[in-house]
């Protein structure tokens, strides 16, 4: 009968394998008991939170702060304003993201060495924000939807990665697709979108969070609260707790700030938790692949 393998290992591989396991426990620990915390918080009761500085499970469960914030007359709507900003600008950011990057890909394309350089400059250099205020002011986008999108629509470091993806896919391919007659367009949609897929599911998910998180380019283009996306409503909703009475709120008792805070988190952190799991499967590859090859 053969030896099992872990009887094979010597004894500073057992060693180290214990060492390893107990620090990546501890360090999972470490990430997962803080939101846990987040969680039971903002479950517990006023007397619960006041008397206990951590918790892990309420003893007594309420749902005061969760029907403080929905009672916000304008949540809604800016949770559709979230919703629909970060669906439309994903959608833009990948298009625009993909042709860019896949154009950056080609070895024929005339000054593609200068357009990569500007491309990594800008990681390193922005004009700022007074100036980039200036420009959207004179595109005429403040107080619009699209000065939430347009001006974060393609991302350097997104950019890279779906860039070396595609360079890394053989040109054979692009070669033998040429020969059946294919366009550039239709080598591009035909066979490099559907092999990138794992590049654009985690691309993807990098600007639906960076949507989703929307705040201070809300803060400074938005004048008109009614269009707030849901990060700035809920940080309103914070102040209005720590000290003022919420405008147009049906809730009598303002539950504690400290609970209100966690469960304005949860609100916040939930949808991308959901969204996760569809794209997790291809997150590793996607990420290592255009980023290691190339």
């Amino acid at each position: 009968m053969k030896e099992p393998k872990w009887k094979r290992r010597s004894k500073s591989g057992v060693a180290f394998s214990i060492v390893n396991n107990t620090l990546l426990v501890l360090v999972a620990l470490a990430c997962f008991i803080p939101f846990v915390n987040v969680i039971a918080s903002s479950f517990a009761s006023t007397q619960e939170v006041i008397e206990r500085k951590f918790i892990l499970f309420p003893k007594t469960f309420s749902l005061d702060a969760y029907h403080y914030i929905l009672s916000t007359p304008t949540l809604f709507k800016s949770l559709v304003v979230s919703i629909g900003v970060t669906g439309i600008g994903t959608l833009v950011s990948m298009v625009l993201t993909a042709l860019m990057a896949y154009g950056l890909s080609r070895r024929y394309l005339f000054g593609r060495g200068f357009i990569n350089f500007l491309v990594v400059f800008s990681m390193l250099f922005s004009g700022g924000m007074i100036p980039t205020f200036l420009v959207v002011k004179s595109f005429g986008l403040i107080d619009s939807y699209w000065s939430l999108i347009l001006p974060v629509a393609i991302n350097a470091f997104n950019l890279i990665i779906m860039r070396n993806f595609f360079q890394a896919l053989p040109d054979s391919l692009e070669e033998s697709a040429k020969m059946d007659g294919c366009t550039d367009f239709g080598v591009f949609m035909r066979i490099m979108l559907p092999l990138a897929m794992p590049s654009i599911a985690t691309i993807s998910l990098f600007y639906a969070v960076t949507y989703w998180n929307t705040y201070m380019t809300a803060i400074l283009y938005i004048n008109d609260s009614s269009k707030w996306p849901i990060q700035v409503l809920l940080r309103q909703i914070v102040i209005v707790s720590s000290g003022m009475q919420a405008e147009g709120s049906s809730v009598d008792v303002v539950p504690p700030a400290q609970t209100i805070k966690m469960a304005v988190i949860v609100i916040a952190t939930v949808p991308m938790l959901v969204a996760y799991p569809f794209v997790q499967k291809y997150f590793v590859k996607g990420a290592l692949v255009g980023s290691v090859k190339g």
